[in-house]
């Protein structure tokens, strides 16, 4: 992906998981990895995560946009971003 850190500061400030395109049932399917990715001190070697999009990249398990809320958060705003729906499209759309 590009210039979001993947990060656990980073992670803390993601609100992905409260958007509305993020299905209870994607997040239930998401739980066990994201909780081993994170139990790993370098979250910059983790591959992929259910979660901080626009680091990790595209979500495996959300396929609808319901809302978008990327413009809501801290990480999105420290970041400069500008795209929205990272969930659906790598690098936003």
């Amino acid at each position: 992906m590009g210039s979001v850190e993947k990060s656990k500061e980073n992670l803390s400030k993601c609100i992905c998981m409260k958007c509305p395109s993020y299905s209870f049932a994607c997040k239930m399917k998401a739980m066990p990895k994201n909780v081993m990715s994170m139990m790993k001190g370098d979250l910059s070697k983790v591959e992929h995560m259910e979660g901080l999009f626009c680091s990790f990249g595209k979500s495996k398990c959300i396929t609808e946009e319901k809302g978008c809320i990327c413009g809501d958060c801290e990480v999105y705003k420290g970041n400069n971003l500008t795209n929205s729906y990272y969930c659906l499209v790598e690098n936003g759309k």
